[in-house]
Parts: C-alpha cells; structure tokens; sequence
C-alpha cells in the first residue's frame, strides 16, 4: 500500500482515453498532473469535471518538461499525447512522425535527465498491420501499413532501447477499437473531426448525420461488413492503472494486448445501436477503403494473466448505452427529437 498518493503526469489527458485513464487514476487514490497542448482534448472535462491540474504544453517543449519534473514530484508518465487519425497519417505524415515520435523521444529524454524511469504508452493494434491470425496475440508480427501504426511501433522499439541502455522501464498497451464512455456519464467520446463508428451511428440517429457509411459489405465476414474488437474505454483505463500498479511495484518492461477475444461486425454495431437508440438509422453502402482488414480482433490472455486485467463492460449493449447516454447529454441542444 502506498504511504502516500503517488503523482502521476498524464499526458493527452485531456483527451478521450486519457480524461477516463484519470478518472480511473483519482478513484484509486493517485494524485494527476495533466499535460495537454488542447489541439484535440477539452479544457473543461479537466477542470470541470476531472477537477485536477492543467498544464497547457507540448510534450516536444523540452524546457517546459525540464521545469515540470524539477518542480514535482512525479513517480510516473502514463502518455496518450499522440495524433491518431490514420487518413492523416497517410497524407501528412511528417505532423505524426513530428508529434507521435520526436515529442515522445523529447518527454522520455526529458524523463532520463530527471531520473524518472516508469512510462505507460498508449500504442495501438496498427501496429500489427494486417493480421496473420485472429484473434491476434502479442508475438503477432508487426507490419504497420500506414504511418500512424509505424509511429507507434517506432516509440515501441525506443522504449525496448531505453530499458536495456537506461534502466527506463515501461508497459506498452496495444489496444483495439476503444468505444463507449464513462458509465456515469461524466465523460466521454467527442472527437473534431469524428472517424469512430460508434459516435457515427449515434450521431446518426440524433439526426448530427444524414447517414452512415459502410465501407465494404463484400468482406469474407459472416454479413459481409468488417469485423472489429470493441474495448470499452473505462475498462482500457483501467488496465492502465494496472500497468502502472506493476512497474510501481518492481514489475519488468511489457507489452499487452488489450482485447475482448470476439468481434462485432459494422452491420452489427448498427442493429444494436437502432435497439438502444430506437431511432432510425440510415445507411449508405460504399466501396471498400484501402487497408481495411476483414476482422481485428484481439487476445487479452496475458493482460489478464499478468496484471489481473478483467474487463467489465465487454457486452456491446453496454458499451452502446454508456455512449448513448453521453452523447444525449454532451449535443443536447443538436439533438433532433424522433
């Protein structure tokens, strides 16, 4: 048990994961430092809800951090600042290859010269690329086919170097299709520009959207439409303080898959949303995209095994109606009566 409440720096935790992995954070007793340059995340989830500190910054300002860690007292870095847009990373790399890796390389710098050697890093299933075997586990190879996984990847093989030459020790989580929201509904999924399925549909159904486009029906799924790993966000935060539970506690450098072992396929997702929402849901049936496997679906075995990671809201309906329910409450003023 610890004597004192640990401080933890959160970077990005301003964002979607990174306010839930706070939340999380705070219920068990930890004190939170968010740093967050607020190109994406919500001054207000921070200081209104989450009701901790904000420092607006970047993580590539490296006298920015210097100054950070000389004046806290931090035990640990959980990092989500990150852009996560795949489109984007294919048609301007250099903004991903800039932020994603040269601003982690800075804070992890940045970290050695302060002696503060734990680091949590949200990566991704991108970088696995398109599956040789599903569900997919952790010894899966890694072939990233668009420069966002390739970030991601390379921040991996960093972390890999600086734990052999600096005894920096961190736990990677690689996770799938993050969804749902706070179950109290305290936070929540409010992306600009938004790219998720869930958040589409339901913005769908409030009227925000015409329709939904569904990108392929002719993938060797059992419907036709892409399969996909859901992982509610609140049960992804919470791995997380698992992970930092166990570098805190001596625990060695690793990597975790964070998956339910089943999928939902597009046409899936869309039926239960119009059973939760009751509300009709327009699709619109267009070509493939490039680079979209069939079905991503991941192994949470070792994460459970490891950490003691068990996930509590794996059942669509629930991820469905947690997001609903944010999403009423979140565009209240845009939301179009049936």
């Amino acid at each position: 048990m610890l004597q004192e409440p640990s401080t933890i720096l959160v970077t990005g935790g301003a964002g979607y994961i990174g306010s839930h992995a706070v939340l999380e954070l705070q219920q068990a007793g930890y004190k939170v430092i968010v740093l967050d340059n607020l190109v994406y995340g919500h001054r207000e989830l921070v200081q209104e809800v989450l009701k901790t500190e904000l420092i607006v910054g970047d993580t590539s300002d490296r006298s920015l951090l210097d100054q950070l860690f000389a004046s806290r007292e931090i035990a640990a870095v959980m990092h989500f600042a990150a852009y996560a847009y795949v489109g984007e990373s294919v048609t301007d790399p250099a903004k991903y290859y800039r932020n994603n890796v040269i601003g982690t390389l800075t804070l992890l710098e940045a970290m050695q010269a302060a002696n503060l050697n734990k680091f949590v890093f949200s990566s991704t299933c991108a970088t696995y690329g398109i599956p040789e075997t599903v569900p997919i586990p952790e010894n899966h190879p890694q072939h990233p086919i668009n420069p966002y996984g390739a970030t991601k990847l390379m921040v991996e093989r960093i972390l890999a170097d600086f734990d052999l030459a600096y005894g920096l020790q961190s736990v990677c989580f690689r996770y799938f299709n993050a969804a749902g929201a706070d179950p109290e509904g305290r936070l929540g999924e409010d992306h600009n520009p938004e790219t998720h399925l869930i958040p589409l549909v339901l913005q769908t159904a409030m009227g925000m959207r015409d329709c939904i486009k569904v990108f392929g029906t002719d993938y060797p799924t059992p419907d036709g439409t892409c399969i996909r790993d859901y992982i509610h966000v609140t049960d992804l935060a919470a791995a997380h303080v698992l992970g930092l539970d166990h570098l805190l506690r001596g625990g060695k450098s690793a990597t975790f898959n964070l998956g339910n072992g089943n999928g939902f396929s597009v046409k899936q997702v869309i039926d239960a949303a119009r059973q939760i929402t009751q509300r009709d849901i327009k699709v619109l049936e267009c070509d493939r995209r490039p680079g979209d496997p069939p079905s991503l679906v991941g192994s949470g075995e070792r994460a459970r095994t490891v950490l003691g990671w068990n996930p509590q809201y794996s059942d669509l309906h629930q991820i469905l109606t947690h997001a609903w329910n944010w999403h009423q409450t979140r565009h209240a003023s845009e939301l179009i009566q049936p």
